[in-house]
């Protein structure tokens, strides 16, 4: 399996790490990988596209390798769409395709709404434009966003080995341990005892406020590249069929697949996501 080259990239306000596959003269695709993950989610699909892309999978900030965000700042949505403009700028991709999966697709979404111009491919995971908000808990959730925390921030766990971990995610997310590897390995820290997890605790803490379901309508009339989108069946929870099917209407150019297996998908059947990838360029 070829290897990814690490490369850091330097913003003003932080360090971002990617992991990289292919040769500098392919198409750029720029990976965003979903929530707690890191760029090991692509492990296992970049190597099979990288005969026709350099693969780009960029640690949003919080993540993998890549700084956590100042004290007192907190993580926003928008502020991920801004960060992976200014880490396009930085690596110097005039134009580019995105790939995105669960958090990342909903951030490919709209980074694709906002720089339209850029966007060659869209190809989205589990995922089209952010959460939304109907209005039935928005007043709590924006009481809970605010809670104080000082004090009673429960203390990282340890883990006593890496199996350990992927045990424990795999319980979380579903995902077979020995899938959840490349995302375990590369998101671990050595710590007094054993292993803990190197992501921001703060990425955990609730947002306060999100977008209208009508405001994400609109700014996903935005995308004008040509877009695929692949779900996985049966539907999760938090991907309702009807709503995702209603939010994917609103993209001019678009197709919708659907493949049996759980929300990892890339890493669950690689070989069948990269056909899919495929078949839509």
């Amino acid at each position: 399996m070829i290897a990814p080259i690490e490369r850091r990239i330097a913003l003003p306000h932080l360090s971002l790490s990617a992991q990289v596959w292919g040769d500098e003269a392919l198409p750029p695709l720029l990976a965003l990988h979903g929530w707690l993950d890191n760029a090991g989610s692509f492990a296992l699909l970049a190597p099979m596209l990288a005969t026709r892309f350099r693969v780009i999978a960029l640690e949003l900030p919080g993540h993998g390798h890549s700084d956590h965000l100042a004290a007192g700042a907190s993580y926003r949505y928008l502020d991920y769409v801004q960060t992976v403009l200014a880490a396009a700028d930085a690596l110097q991709l005039d134009r580019y395709s995105l790939l995105g999966h669960s958090l990342g697709a909903g951030i490919a979404s709209l980074v694709a709404t906002a720089s339209p111009q850029r966007i060659e491919r869209l190809w989205l995971i589990e995922g089209l434009g952010p959460l939304g908000d109907d209005g039935l808990h928005t007043l709590q959730r924006f009481r809970d966003a605010f809670v104080p925390r000082g004090g009673n921030a429960k203390p990282l766990r340890v883990f006593h080995s890496i199996a350990q971990a992927a045990s424990a995610r795999s319980m979380v997310s579903g995902l077979p341990a020995e899938l959840a590897q490349p995302i375990v390995g590369r998101g671990l820290i050595e710590a007094d005892g054993g292993w803990r997890w190197r992501s921001d605790p703060r990425l955990t803490r609730p947002s306060p406020v999100r977008l209208a379901e009508s405001q994400i309508h609109a700014l996903l009339r935005g995308i004008e590249a040509p877009t695929a989108l692949l779900l996985a069946r049966p539907a999760a929870s938090y991907l309702p069929s009807a709503p995702m099917q209603t939010r994917a209407a609103c993209v001019p150019s678009i197709t919708i697949s659907h493949m049996d297996g759980g929300h990892h998908l890339h890493l669950e059947h690689p070989a069948a996501v990269a056909a899919w990838i495929g078949t839509a360029t």
